[in-house]
């Protein structure tokens, strides 16, 4: 029986219904104003550790710059991560949830783009690249921060959850 049967079958018995379609921020991004099919493909930003820096998001992001396109950047979030000692006991214990600022997303993205040569590649990103910071898209207390990284970067975008997009030509 599919989802379908069942609302059908619902409404023959008088049976009130309502459709509440999945929400999703692939779609809810839409209300930043751009257009989505000016979107390259989306990226998604890990929180960095002392030994592990992943970059290969950044590559993705620069390469939707140099073809002039937006990127969607999801922020990473920790729920239900379990301890490496309580993993070694064989019973996870779980730290509590982390989830990534805007803040903490334009760092390490700017950490990422002043590690590599500037010139060298068109796209790359600095302290003056445009980007819309985003949180709670949907909620009725949804924040959306249009600026420059370095501006975006003292933003208190408030509870979770964030996202960010990198800006392509305008």
């Amino acid at each position: 029986t599919t989802h379908c049967d069942l609302l059908l079958r619902a409404r023959e018995l008088g049976v009130p219904t309502n459709v509440v379609h999945n929400a999703s921020v692939m779609n809810a991004i839409g209300a930043c104003g751009l257009s989505l099919y000016r979107y390259g493909e989306t990226v998604s930003i890990p929180f960095f550790s002392p030994g592990w820096r992943p970059t290969s998001f950044y590559d993705k992001l620069v390469a939707n710059r140099a073809r002039g396109l937006h990127t969607l950047a999801l922020v990473d979030i920790k729920v239900k991560e379990p301890t490496m000692q309580s993993l070694a006991r064989g019973r996870p214990e779980y730290l509590p949830p982390r989830f990534m600022t805007v803040r903490q997303a334009v760092l390490q993205l700017l950490e990422v783009a002043e590690s590599r040569d500037a010139a060298a590649e068109p796209g790359q990103l600095s302290r003056e690249s445009r980007a819309i910071g985003v949180a709670r898209l949907g909620a009725s207390d949804q924040l959306q921060v249009a600026g420059t990284l370095a501006e975006l970067a003292v933003v208190d975008f408030g509870p979770p959850l964030h996202s960010l997009v990198l800006l392509g030509e305008m």
